[in-house]
């Protein structure tokens, strides 16, 4: 197989060569004969514990003489190989003894083998970069791989190192300095294979991550392709043109020299003028000038606009001073007044929950809430009439009519309606209080438009027995009775079961009611106007003293009547003495005019039931 022949086929361009893509070394063809090149100094070099020891020692020995070993060009010089020798005969041992011949050849193999180690060397570092370890008695040697792309960037990021080679014989007890090699990364060729190779004495081959390279086999050039030598011969038109371009050159030349001279004398003989200079120096330091013209007035323009933002925000922190200051003494003056508004507020707080007890005081009387004798636990009847926690079932129907049933869910309604406003809660499902025929509406379900009426679900049991009527007016009850559930929750009251109608109303009474301060009147009042028909009604009947009752359907004897009649005898009195005729009548009011209600004249009618304060 040809060495030349391979094909190259390396992956890293020979730019792109760095150390740290260099993984390993082998050496072929160990030779001493270069050893000899060497002084005695080389020779023998004194031992010591440790290889870097040596090498250190050893290092100023090779400083002068390492121009003759290093590799400049990438080629070994030929001074470096062993010179050529004439290849030695062994007839002399043909009739030798056998054990002559072996000793003969132990010998050879002897001169022939040896220990080895290298070591690496970069610019820039005076420790090796690395040392290898020791190869023993072998002429072929395959060292161990090693990574170099940990160190520092100056070694990785390197294409060349210097590599020294250390070799020992069995005969001897000291190492010897064998070569020096100056290796650049990006000369080295290609071989691929260590196999079917020639190799020349000490050759070094290293690894690198594509591929084995080598600095003995260079790459293979074609040669130049030989073309018929063309005549050497000149023609008289050449010779002439040369001898005319000469001629010019040289005239230009003198030409030059002598314009040169000239102007050297005229500028020797002409005083110098320092005008334009001067002119060109004013000039730039009226530009110096008016640059800096231009700065102070952009200084001075931002001077005056800091000075303004300062001013305007003085006027804004005085102002806002002032504004502050007249907030506090507003507050130091409304200190007693708030004092005194909260103090109303407690006493109006206090107010309305002693109204509220009272309301649902009254309102626990008007709707008397009482167990049912004889029954279950958690049986209620509201106003004597019995109403079961959300059953309806045939033992029920038995002992329960639908009537009954039905106007005792419209008491329940009724007293749940009132107690939204009285409790200032509004329920989540309106009742419509109907007596028997109370209904409660859902907004609030996800229900088919088609028939506005179906949001209202009875609270009474329809007639026929139909299952859809049945469903509706359960779900009416269980809507009334989350109704009260919201109620109960609006005073911190929690349920346990919502199905339990009359026992949650109950307790909810009995909490809104319960307290240990005394629980306030009902307040006297009336309510003014529109009651001029009513009073003259009354006055007519007065005129009549033999009738049974009052025009305004008063009763005859009562507070209410006594009270209009003494108003009515006090109005047509002042009347009769305004007008003089004595008919009894008005006057220019004609009866329903705002005689009553001047300045002169307070007058109240007094209902039951309405609530105001009269002056």
């Amino acid at each position: 197989m040809s060495t030349l022949s391979e094909p190259r086929r390396p992956r890293l361009l020979p730019q792109n060569r760095k150390l740290r893509h260099l993984k390993g070394l082998s050496l072929r063809n160990l030779t001493f004969a270069l050893a000899t090149l060497y002084s005695a100094d080389d020779a023998v070099i004194p031992g010591s514990p440790s290889k870097l020891g040596m090498l250190r020692e050893a290092a100023h020995l090779h400083t002068s003489r390492s121009s003759d070993s290093l590799r400049r060009d990438g080629l070994r010089p030929e001074k470096r190989r062993p010179p050529p020798q004439l290849r030695r005969t062994s007839l002399s041992l043909s009739h030798a003894n056998p054990s002559t011949r072996q000793k003969r050849l132990e010998s050879l193999v002897q001169a022939s083998v040896g220990d080895v180690f290298f070591s690496l060397h970069a610019a820039g570092c005076e420790e090796p970069i690395y040392i290898s370890e020791v190869r023993n008695q072998s002429a072929n040697f395959n060292f161990q791989f090693f990574d170099l792309s940990a160190d520092k960037p100056l070694v990785s990021r390197s294409c060349t190192v210097s590599i020294r080679v250390w070799a020992k014989r069995p005969q001897q007890t000291s190492w010897v300095f064998l070569l020096q090699e100056f290796i650049d990364l990006r000369r080295l060729n290609f071989i691929g294979t260590l196999i079917d190779r020639q190799f020349p004495p000490n050759a070094i081959i290293l690894h690198l991550e594509d591929g084995v390279y080598s600095l003995d086999f260079p790459t293979r050039t074609a040669d130049p392709k030989h073309a018929p030598p063309a005549a050497a011969t000149s023609s008289y038109n050449a010779l002439m043109k040369l001898a005319n371009l000469e001629s010019s050159i040289q005239d230009a030349i003198d030409t030059q020299h002598r314009i040169t001279q000239q102007i050297n004398q005229i500028l020797e003989k002409s005083p110098s003028d320092p005008t334009p200079a001067a002119d060109e120096e004013v000039s730039l330091a009226g530009k110096f000038v008016a640059t800096q013209q231009r700065a102070n007035k952009t200084a001075r323009r931002r001077r005056d606009e800091m000075m303004e933002s300062l001013r305007s925000r003085r006027e804004a922190i005085s102002i806002g001073r002032e504004a502050q200051a007249a907030a506090e003494k507003d507050i130091a003056n409304n200190k007693e007044k708030l004092a005194a508004s909260i103090a109303l507020l407690h006493k109006t707080e206090q107010q309305i929950r002693g109204q509220r007890r009272r309301i649902c005081s009254e309102l626990y009387d008007i709707f008397p809430i009482t167990p049912i004798p004889n029954a279950p636990p958690l049986s209620f009847q509201i106003c004597n009439l019995p109403l079961p926690n959300s059953t309806y079932d045939a033992a029920t129907a038995r002992t329960i009519n639908e009537d009954v049933l039905s106007a005792a869910l419209g008491l329940v309604a009724t007293l749940t309606r009132h107690l939204q406003f009285y409790l200032s809660c509004p329920l989540p499902y309106p009742l419509s209080a109907c007596g028997s025929r109370s209904y409660a509406r859902d907004d609030i379900s996800h229900i088919p438009e088609r028939q506005p009426q179906r949001r209202e679900f009875p609270l009474y049991l329809p007639r026929g027995g139909s299952t859809i009527a049945q469903w509706r007016f359960e779900y009416g009850w269980f809507l009334l009775n989350k109704n009260i559930e919201a109620l109960c929750a609006s005073q911190g009251l929690k349920v346990v079961d919502i199905r339990h109608s009359l026992p949650n109303l109950k307790y909810l009474l009995y909490v809104c009611s319960a307290g240990t301060d005394e629980v306030p009147e009902r307040k006297k009042g009336g309510v003014r106007g529109l009651w001029a028909g009513r009073l003259k009604g009354r006055m007519g009947a007065a005129a009549d003293p033999e009738s049974g009752s009052s025009a305004g359907g008063s009763r005859r004897g009562s507070v209410d009547s006594e009270v209009a009649n003494q108003h009515g005898e006090a109005l047509r009195s002042a009347a009769v003495q305004a007008n003089g005729d004595g008919d009894g009548g008005w006057g220019a009011d004609s009866g329903v005019g705002l005689l009553p209600f001047g300045d002169d004249a307070r007058f109240t009618l007094r209902t039951k039931g309405l609530r105001e304060n009269v002056a």
